[in-house]
This record gives structure tokens, C-alpha cells and sequence, in this order.
């Protein structure tokens, strides 16, 4: 019976196979047939070639992404039905179904029924795949009188066994291997912000990857219009997670660290973390209004402008008016100064024209020419720009960063020592704490180019421009058109039409990525414990109808900004409109690792929820105390025991970010390339990290350098730690010269 079995499910899944295949040639081939159209008919004919296009290649990648592990699970239901889960739907060409989607409410019962709520579930099997081959079968019988029939087949356990598995460098998604309460906030309900809290190794950001997929299934209309944003905490974690969404079928999905939330902007990590604190309260509002209010100045006496050889004169009382009429229109700073000049325009113009008719009595020559000469005056637009300059928000920051005057001016809400922290070169580079404080000073700024300050605004410039780029395209193609007889068939305007059909086949998530403004339909936020006042304003921002998943731990706070309760973070721009749902079982860290971990948090007063560990580890932590200044060497006589426990898996070492180089130097001296950063891979088994670039990530592995430091430095906490012993699946080492924080060494012997 069993060998019967497998033999069934290989031939089930070579047919779901064939038909994978038989859907990719399909596709493939009525792209090829539109594409080999090329630029024919009319242009409405043109638009919907490229719309198909569009369709049949979106639907080819997520047919591509799904080969892996494309079938999971099946369902064996009281009705005698079998049902298939997998990552995506399928069915024949007469519409028979041969699997479920797993995102399906049907496929809901593959992941949340039990033998005491079986919800019409007799068996659930796991089909455990190497590629497109069946390998094993392991089944849950949730049906007792089941029990007395032949055929199951038991193993380790399908989410034990993939807790076992080694560490690839990559996330790996976790449809197979959902459990229960993890499903349950998967498919909560869309509207609103759902705060998920969970301990390490409870499977947050899994948890997250898998509803932004779900989201996007169960709202297909609303998303794919407004799309779905994804943030992480750095580089290396979006890297870690970029393959789990196309592996289950979502390809539009934005994603982006914190630093690069503002278009055109690669943000660095801000070194000091008294400055991120800073840039990160909710007084930089205030400090960048000013900034932008600062740069519409009134002169301090009248200013006199040479218009060819007429000498005309600015009061401060014609400034004042012009400025305080601009501001009444409520327009950003840009968009608000177009006002200004016109009314300034107009009033250096009138008092030109007076003083050329006073001087030239009886002479009504046309002077409609003089507004024009005005506005070309170089002391005209010197005078203007002095009181009111156009701005960007980088020259806006940098300038007011970079020139202490300016700062002691505008930052009166600021000690004298906080201005100081704030002072830096015009060179510097833009941090992470810096993205929130460029999209206010853009928010309030506007656009430089008046045509584009909205969207209706933007499109029309475009479009005007592409008329005139078709007018003299066909100006030189007249005479071809003519010999070939179609001559007044094509119009400029059937040009930028088809132009315009081009670009219409961006996706909203291509499209989002370079728009600052673009409102979002949902945002998933992970890591958000780590989040300052300003980062969350920023985000806000983007979904205007507030509908999140937030994801983090308290606990793991690191961030000199970041939030030391939920309620404190959200509640400003949320008030009580968020709820809160708790992950309870940790799958990654074995059971004495993660009481090592909760017993060392809680000995240094930090509140940690402290979820039951899954599985014991096979070794339990290893404490080695050297002399002063040993940290490095032990770390090299210890790192082949390290690597030959991980046996082929991925081994971290986690320090203070001033042993970081030491450590990964003498590393790759004996290792040469294999030692690398981020999250690892299949040719850099070795890892050097901080604890802040470790967050998120997961290693079979983990050996943890000088773990006091990481508390006791002026801008550690304890979360600093806790986040470093909470990263292996396996093994944890801590190697200390200094005294270790309490809660440690009490249960271990140390060697």
C-alpha cells in the first residue's frame, strides 16, 4: 500500500507538471504572437497589444517562479474528495480543478484542522518533492477510525524537517509548513493595522511574506492598482527575504529598506545613534518647517534692480504682501513661490512702464515687450531668488546641516548641544535617519517645476512635449509617407498616443517605485519596533487609508529611536485603531538557547515574551572566557569545531561593530572567500555581522564576540544581545574577555 501510494502521487504531480508546461507554452506563445504584430492598425489596436503583452509576461513569470515545490499538501475530505494544495491554482482546459491555490479558503482547512476540529478533514498528507519527483509522504490522520486502514506514512514531520535544514543564505518561504496561528493572521482582514508580536524564531517575517501574497490574491482589484509596499530594516535582510514572494507567485510586490524609502536616495546607516534619536523625534517637524519658512526672507531695506538701464526699485513692504499672499494660497513652497514672482513680476513691470511714459510724453508706442524684459533681468531674478530661492529638499537639508547659522536661526526648539549633533560637512553623505526628514521637507517644498506640481499637471507637460517630438518626427518622415501612399494616416497625435501606451505597460509596483508620492494600497512593515516618529510619519504618509502589518518584538528593540512600547509608537498616527495579535511558538531557536536568551533579557529588566521553543538543540550554549585582547584568536581556533557542527550549513559571528573588521580580517586569512557580510550563501558559509545587520536573519551557527559590550557601549541595549543569541537553529558560542551580563553564565560552564 504505501508503495502504491507514492506511485499514485508521482503520477499526480507529473500530471500537475504536464500541466504547468502545457500552460507556459501556451503563454509563451501568445506573447510571441503579439509581439510579432509589431506597431500595426490603429492606435486603440496598438494599446490593447501592448495590454496583452503585458498580461501574457506577468503571467509567464509567475507560471516560471512556482516550478519549485509547485504541490505541498492534499486533502483526503469526509466527502471522499481529494484536494491538492499548491502554490498556485490549476485546472485542465475543460475547467476541472487539479489543485488549489493555497491562499483559497478551501486550501484554509490544509493548515488549521486538528483532530478535535477536524473541519471535514479525514487526512492531510505533506508530499515532500525533490524536483518535480515525489520523495516521500507523510500524513496527519485527523480521522481516529482512519487510523485502522493501511497506508499512512509517518516520518520526522514535515515542519521539523524543515526546521533541520540547513541555512541557504536565502529565506525559504514556509506555505508547506503553516501552522495554525500563523494562518489565522495571514488572512486576517486587510483594513486597519494588525500589530503582530512575536519572540525570535516565531516566524514574523515569514508570517508577513505570506500575507502580503494573500493580500494581493484575496484583493487582486484594489492591489494591483495601488499595490503593496513591503520595508525592512537594511540591505541584507531585503536581499535575505527578495526570493519568497515570486516562489509563491507574487512578482508586484515593492520592496525596500528604510533607506531608500525617498527616490533617487541610497541612505547609509547614521553612525551616531545620539543623532539618529534626534533626527528621529517628532521636534525635526517643527525644525524642517522652519528651515522651509526661513528661506522666504523680507530684505531688510529697499533693494534697487537695473532692468536694461531703468533703475527700479523692491521695497521690503512689496515683498512682505507678495510673500504673505502666496502663502494664502496654501501651496507648497515651490509651487506657492510661482505666486509670489508673478505678483512681483507684475509690480516691477507696472513701476517700469510709468517710468518710461513720465519719460516720453505723448509717445504710445507699444510696450507689451517690457513684462518680458523684466522677467530676463539678471537683477530682477537675483533679487527674487534672495527672497525667496527655489528649493529641493537635499539643498534645503544640506544647507541647513551644513551652515550652523542657519540651524542656530530656525532650530530655537533645540539645545545648543543638539545643534551641535546635527552640524556636518555639505559632503556627507545621507543616512537612514535622514529619508523621513527629506520626504517632509519634499512635502512641504513641492515641485521645483510648476507644470509638474500635480499629476493632471505633470501629464499634461508630457504630453505636450511628446506632440512636439511627433510633429517633427512626421515633418521628416513626410516625403517616405507620401511614396507610400498612407500620407495623413498617421498624426502626431497617433504618435504620442502610442507613446503613451508604451509606458502604460508599467506596473503600478514600477511605477511606485520612483513616484515619492504614491499612495499605497497596504503596507507591511517589518522589524517595526525599530521605527522612530519620523520614519512612521513617512509611512503614513504613503497609505493614506492606514492599513498596515506591523511586525516586530519589543524586545528586540535596538534603535536609539526605535519604540519601547506598541502603544507609544502607533497610537500618534493610528490613536486606538490597531490591534494586536501574538505569535506564541518559536521554530527556530532549540529550547536552551532561547532560556539562555529570555533569562539574560529579563536579569537586565527587559520584558520578553517568551515563546515555547518547538525542539531541543543538540548542543547546549558554549561560554569561552580568554584574557584581555584574546577575543579575536579564540574565534580562529574555534571556528573549524564551528563549521564541523554545522555540517555544510551557514555560521555567524556577531560582534560590537568596532571588532566587525578585526574579526572578519583574521577570518579571511584562513578562509579567503568564503567569509563574507549579510546573510550568507552556498560560497560564503561564513559570516562576520554587527548585531543591528543580524536582524531578521537566521544561521545554523552562531558565535557571538565580547556579548557585554553589546549592552554596556554608550549606544548598546540589551535588545542588542538578545537579537545575536536569538540567530542560530542550531549551536551558540559567546566568546568574552570582560565580564559577561547576568542571566548568562549561571548555566553554563564555561570553558
Amino acid at each position: 500500500m504505501p508503495d502504491a501510494d507514492l506511485a499514485h502521487e508521482r503520477d499526480y504531480v507529473k500530471g500537475l507538471y504536464h500541466r504547468l508546461d502545457e500552460l507556459r507554452d501556451e503563454k509563451r506563445a501568445q506573447l510571441a504572437a503579439v509581439r510579432k504584430a509589431g506597431a500595426i492598425g490603429s492606435v486603440q489596436n496598438i494599446s490593447e497589444r501592448d495590454a496583452f503583452a503585458a498580461m501574457y509576461e506577468d503571467r509567464l513569470a509567475q507560471l516560471d517562479a512556482v516550478e519549485d515545490r509547485l504541490v505541498f499538501g492534499r486533502l483526503d475530505l469526509d466527502s471522499g474528495e481529494a484536494q491538492y494544495i499548491g502554490r498556485i491554482g490549476l485546472s485542465t482546459e475543460d475547467l476541472r480543478r487539479l489543485m488549489v491555490d493555497w491562499r483559497a479558503p478551501e486550501a484554509s482547512h490544509f493548515y488549521q484542522a486538528t483532530a478535535f476540529d477536524r473541519q471535514g478533514v479525514r487526512r492531510r498528507r505533506h508530499l515532500i518533492l525533490q524536483g518535480r519527483d515525489v520523495k516521500a509522504i507523510e500524513d496527519d490522520i485527523l480521522d481516529a477510525d482512519m487510523l485502522e486502514e493501511a497506508g499512512h506514512h509517518q516520518g520526522e514531520g514535515a515542519l521539523l524537517a524543515a526546521l533541520n535544514s540547513k541555512r541557504t543564505g536565502r529565506m525559504a518561504d514556509i506555505v508547506s509548513t503553516i501552522q495554525a496561528e500563523q494562518d489565522r493572521i495571514i488572512r486576517a482582514p486587510m483594513p486597519g493595522a494588525l500589530v503582530v508580536q512575536g519572540g525570535p524564531g516565531t516566524g514574523k517575517t515569514a508570517v508577513a511574506l505570506h500575507r502580503a501574497a494573500y493580500l494581493l490574491y484575496s484583493h487582486r482589484e484594489r492591489l494591483r492598482s495601488a499595490g503593496v509596499l513591503l520595508v525592512g530594516p537594511s540591505p541584507s535582510f531585503m536581499k535575505y527575504i527578495e526570493r519568497v514572494l515570486p516562489s509563491l507567485g507574487e512578482t508586484g510586490v515593492v520592496m525596500s529598506s528604510l533607506g531608500r524609502l525617498m527616490p533617487g536616495i541610497n541612505a547609509v546607516q547614521e553612525e551616531d545613534p545620539r543623532v539618529a534619536k534626534l533626527k528621529g523625534s517628532k521636534r525635526m517637524v517643527d525644525l524642517v518647517s522652519a528651515a522651509v519658512a526661513n528661506r522666504q526672507r523680507i530684505p531688510a531695506s529697499d533693494r534697487t534692480v537695473d532692468v536694461e538701464g531703468q533703475k527700479l526699485v523692491l521695497t521690503p513692504r512689496q515683498v512682505r504682501r507678495a510673500r504673505d499672499k502666496a502663502r494664502a494660497t496654501g501651496k507648497p513652497y515651490n509651487e506657492a513661490r510661482n505666486t509670489f514672482v508673478k505678483i512681483l513680476l507684475r509690480e516691477l513691470t507696472e513701476q517700469l512702464q510709468t517710468k518710461l511714459e513720465a519719460s516720453s510724453v505723448g509717445n504710445n508706442a507699444d510696450r507689451s515687450y517690457l513684462a518680458e524684459d523684466v522677467r530676463q533681468s539678471r537683477d530682477v531674478r537675483v533679487a527674487l531668488n534672495l527672497c525667496w530661492m527655489p528649493m529641493t529638499p537635499q539643498k534645503l537639508l544640506t544647507e541647513l546641516f551644513s551652515k550652523r547659522a542657519i540651524l542656530d536661526t530656525v532650530g530655537s526648539g533645540l539645545t545648543p548641544e543638539e545643534r551641535e549633533l546635527l552640524v556636518r560637512p555639505a559632503d556627507a553623505p545621507w543616512t537612514e535617519a535622514d529619508v523621513p526628514l527629506l520626504d517632509e521637507a519634499a512635502e512641504l517644498l513641492g515641485e521645483m517645476d510648476a507644470s509638474s506640481g500635480t499629476e493632471a499637471a505633470r501629464r499634461e507637460a508630457e504630453r505636450k512635449r511628446d506632440l512636439e517630438n511627433a510633429e517633427r518626427t512626421l515633418a521628416n518622415l513626410d516625403s517616405t509617407l507620401r511614396e507610400q501612399g498612407i500620407d495623413g494616416v498617421v498624426s502626431a497625435e497617433d504618435l504620442a498616443d502610442l507613446q503613451e501606451s508604451r509606458d502604460a505597460r508599467l506596473t503600478a509596483a514600477e511605477r511606485a517605485v520612483g513616484d515619492r508620492t504614491w499612495a499605497y494600497g497596504h503596507i507591511i512593515v517589518d522589524e517595526a519596533q525599530e521605527l522612530s516618529y519620523m520614519q512612521w510619519r513617512l509611512l503614513v504618509r504613503r497609505c493614506p487609508l492606514k492599513s498596515f502589518t506591523i511586525v516586530g518584538d519589543i524586545a528586540q528593540t535596538s534603535a536609539a529611536a526605535g519604540a519601547s512600547s506598541w502603544s507609544g509608537a502607533l497610537t500618534p498616527f493610528f490613536d486606538d485603531r490597531w490591534r494586536l495579535e501574538e505569535l506564541t511558538v518559536n521554530y527556530r531557536t532549540p529550547s536552551q538557547i532561547a532560556e539562555a536568551a529570555a533569562r539574560m533579557a529579563a536579569a537586565a529588566g527587559l520584558t520578553v515574551s517568551a515563546p515555547k521553543a518547538v525542539r531541543e538543540g543538540q548542543w547546549p550554549p558554549i561560554v569561552d572566557r580568554v584574557g584581555d585582547g584574546d577575543v579575536v584568536g579564540r574565534l580562529v581556533q574555534t571556528m573549524p569545531e564551528e563549521l564541523e557542527a554545522a555540517d555544510g550549513g551557514l555560521v555567524a559571528v556577531i560582534a560590537p561593530e568596532e571588532l566587525v573588521e578585526r574579526a572578519r580580517s583574521a577570518l579571511s586569512e584562513v578562509y579567503g572567500r568564503r567569509v563574507g557580510s549579510g546573510a550568507g550563501s552556498f560560497e560564503q558559509d561564513i559570516v562576520v555581522i554587527d548585531p543591528r545587520e543580524a536582524k531578521g536573519l537566521e544561521f545554523d551557527g552562531v558565535v557571538v564576540l565580547e556579548p557585554g559590550r553589546m549592552v554596556d557601549e554608550h549606544h548598546g541595549r540589551v535588545g542588542d544581545l538578545y537579537v545575536a543569541m536569538t540567530r542560530p537553529t542550531q549551536r551558540l558560542r559567546l566568546i568574552a574577555s570582560e565580564a559577561l551580563p547576568a542571566g548568562i553564565e549561571a548555566e553554563f560552564a564555561a570553558r
